[in-house]
């Protein structure tokens, strides 16, 4: 039976928001990393996957739970556990080589030493020859290189990946990508376990042996993929691409704390809406209404048609849902009766659909509208409702909301905004 390398039991994360309030991101998270394995986390913005590297990593605490490198809790960085980040985070005024060797040198290693290992972990992952550039020569293909070589050359146990090729072009994320699979299917590399946050679905199910998608605020576990496919995969291949739509099924489903009525979070005025505009939900529901598609999609196939991310597009996706407008089954989406309605519609009648739709099924957008209706002057303020949407969401979260919510009231004639004075009111129409 193979060894678990890392264990999380029960384990919470919250940050202390603005308001003061705790904000819960992890809420009793249990995973395992065993040996031999590469493992993909997906989840949609606000899940914590990325605070979960970081706890894993030993780079922050958490607050609750236990979690541990092979038997051992983890209270601070593990030698054994290494980190790629997205950004890079290269020091532009030192070398190659000398950002590569940092972390030999921050454990005391010699320094030939640390040249003769920097120099063979350059050769493996294709940069032979460039220990003398600085960062600001290279690609950005080759920048994220160096930042797998420094993380290579400590001999990680544990390799962490948060979205480190979503910073690079599609070509060359995945020339990076099958570098990686290869080093590690070849055992040219010391590493026992991977785990790679992503946002790329199809980058999930050609690297992964099991795919967990985690559900937001908070972040906790809600399904896992297991994939017995052999490596290399063909995207092609029928059975590769129904995993993909397998995946693409769960990250849209919504669960039954999300859908059910009451005080869950689509009856919530603290739901944190999908960011998408209305440019977007337009762009994709017309596309949709037309041929190919006439009306229902592939989600993978959509996302090649609009030449958009799943980042981009979930959004979109569960805005779509949210009003009414489309269905989401299975890893496809299909237009409603009402958004085929939407998508013949002339300009005016959309923006009557699109408002109605807006009260009937956002609380915030009914909320801001009743209590203007309530003001004499038919006008209010925005900090009061920032303070209000601040009772479930962190600072930034709630200013992101309310400026969603304004641009789709304002779309649909809801309400209007000025941004000069930062007050809503009620449409000129509506104010006797």
């Amino acid at each position: 039976m193979k060894q678990n390398l890392i264990e999380l039991n029960q384990v919470a994360k919250s940050f202390k928001a603005a308001d003061g309030h705790d904000r819960s991101v992890l809420e009793k998270l249990d995973f395992q990393l065993a040996e031999g394995e590469i493992v993909a986390l997906l989840g949609k913005s606000g899940s914590g996957k990325s605070t979960l590297l970081r706890i894993m990593a030993g780079l922050i605490p958490a607050d609750t739970g236990q979690l541990s490198y092979r038997g051992k809790a983890i209270y601070g960085p593990v030698a054994g556990i290494a980190m790629v980040f997205q950004s890079f985070a290269l020091f532009p005024w030192l070398t190659v080589q000398q950002n590569v060797e940092l972390g030999l040198e921050a454990q005391g290693v010699a320094s030939d030493e640390r040249k003769s290992r920097t120099d063979a972990v350059l050769e493996l992952i294709g940069l032979a020859g460039f220990g003398g550039a600085l960062p600001r020569e290279l690609s950005g293909g080759m920048k994220q290189r160096v930042g797998i070589a420094r993380a290579l050359v400590t001999n990680p146990d544990v390799l962490l990946m948060d979205e480190a090729f979503s910073a690079l072009d599609v070509l060359t994320g995945e020339t990076l990508r099958n570098d990686m699979l290869e080093l590690w299917d070849e055992n040219r590399i010391p590493t026992k376990g991977i785990l790679i946050v992503s946002h790329n679905i199809e980058e999930a199910v050609m690297m992964a042996d099991r795919i967990i998608i985690m559900s937001s605020n908070p972040g906790c576990i809600r399904s896992e993929v297991k994939i017995d496919l052999p490596r290399p995969r063909d995207v092609d291949a029928l059975e590769v691409r129904a995993l993909i739509d397998e995946v693409y099924g769960l990250m849209t489903m919504r669960t039954a704390q999300e859908t059910a009525g009451g005080g869950t979070h689509t009856r919530h005025l603290g739901y944190r809406l999908p960011e998408t505009d209305v440019s977007r939900i337009e762009g994709v529901l017309d596309l949709l209404a037309q041929a190919p598609f006439n009306g229902r999609a592939d989600l993978p196939q959509l996302a090649e048609e609009v030449d958009l991310n799943d980042e981009e597009l979930f959004p979109t996706y569960e805005a779509l849902s949210l009003l009414g407008l489309a269905i989401l089954e299975k890893g496809d989406i299909i237009l409603s009766p009402l958004g085929q309605h939407y998508a013949d519609a002339d300009q005016t009648l959309r923006q009557e659909l699109f408002g109605q739709q807006l009260l009937t099924h956002v609380p915030l957008a009914a909320h801001i509208r009743r209590n203007l209706e309530q003001e004499s002057s038919g006008s209010l303020p925005e900090q009061p409702f920032i303070e209000l949407l601040e009772e479930f969401l962190k600072a930034d979260e709630a200013k992101r909301v309310l400026e969603i919510a304004i641009e789709w009231g304002r779309y649909g004639e809801v309400y209007e905004y000025d941004y000069h004075t930062g007050r809503l009111s009620l449409p000129d129409d509506d104010d006797d």
